[in-house]
């Protein structure tokens, strides 16, 4: 409930804000295939729009009667984007105990489960399928093939040799680029997690994922932006497969993101180069010890 929840704040947001006063609307089917959200959730849209008044809705004549105002949206803590609720709900399902290779993925179920349509879902996965993790299969399934080790390895190898050269950028950056306040930002926020770290460890997969965004961006290589967004999902998500020793887990990296900002921060090539491999070592070994299938086999 609370993902479809989230689903309707958010395409409510977007189809309410491109409204225009006196234009006729068109019909549910539509309207859902316009947002790639179910026709029970354009439904909804439209009867919040009709009872807040920014629409008058007959039957099958609905009209926009006035341009809808930003106390007529949801906040943005409340909306997450369609994509990153399909991945949530995605990957929640490949990390559950009771994901295994062979386990099937179907596209309506997962869609149903969500809230949206199910060309939304279809395109994340075919694009997440390029990775090798899950496999199509007729009549709109797919098979999860499995985390394997081979796979959790090569995947590092790829991230270290990205994250390498887009360090390395970010070290010359020119001094007034903004990328340097939102670096000295990140470093703020990993200070006040690590003040309370007994009460926030859980919150360090989003800040992770936050910080190593904001390196790649400094790349400017549109290859590296795109393979780097699957990858991170992997990266963001593995904290979750074992909640062993967790606390201390993401304490030891918060210290190593703040080593690497200082080093970042320094300009010296060799010390953002050193930073950023103790790091992704110790990202590789907690990706390795966090799989379940691999968790007794040596790292």
């Amino acid at each position: 409930m609370a993902r479809q929840n989230t689903v309707f704040k958010e395409a409510y947001n977007r189809y309410a804000v491109a409204l225009r006063t006196d234009t006729a609307l068109p019909s549910e089917p539509e309207i859902a295939a316009q947002l790639g959200v179910s026709r029970s959730t354009a439904r909804a849209i439209l009867t919040r729009l009709s009872e807040e008044g920014i629409i008058r809705w007959n039957k099958r004549q609905k009209t926009v009667l006035r341009q809808p105002t930003d106390r007529d949206l949801f906040p943005s803590e409340e909306t997450d984007s369609l994509h990153d609720i399909i991945e949530r709900s995605f990957m929640q399902r490949i990390l559950s105990d009771d994901a295994a290779p062979g386990m099937q993925i179907n596209e309506l179920e997962l869609a149903r489960e969500i809230g949206t349509g199910t060309t939304s879902v279809r395109e994340f996965l075919i694009r997440f399928s390029r990775f090798g993790l899950i496999e199509k299969r007729p009549n709109s399934h797919w098979t999860l093939k499995g985390f394997t080790r081979e796979f959790a390895l090569e995947l590092a190898d790829v991230r270290e040799m990205f994250e390498l050269h887009s360090a390395a950028e970010f070290g010359r950056l020119p001094r007034d680029n903004q990328a340097w306040t939102d670096l000295a930002t990140m470093r703020e926020e990993h200070l006040a997690m690590l003040a309370d770290i007994n009460q926030r460890f859980k919150d360090f997969s989003v800040l992770d994922e936050r910080f190593h965004l904001l390196i790649h961006r400094a790349s400017k290589n549109r290859f590296i932006a795109d393979f780097y967004d699957a990858i991170a999902i992997i990266f963001h998500y593995h904290y979750q497969w074992n909640k062993t020793a967790a606390r201390e887990r993401n304490e030891r990296a918060i210290h190593e993101h703040l080593d690497y900002i200082a080093a970042l921060e320094s300009g010296d090539q060799a010390a953002i180069e050193k930073a950023c491999r103790v790091h992704l070592r110790s990202a590789r070994q907690t990706l390795l010890q966090s799989l379940p299938q691999i968790a007794t086999e040596s790292v």
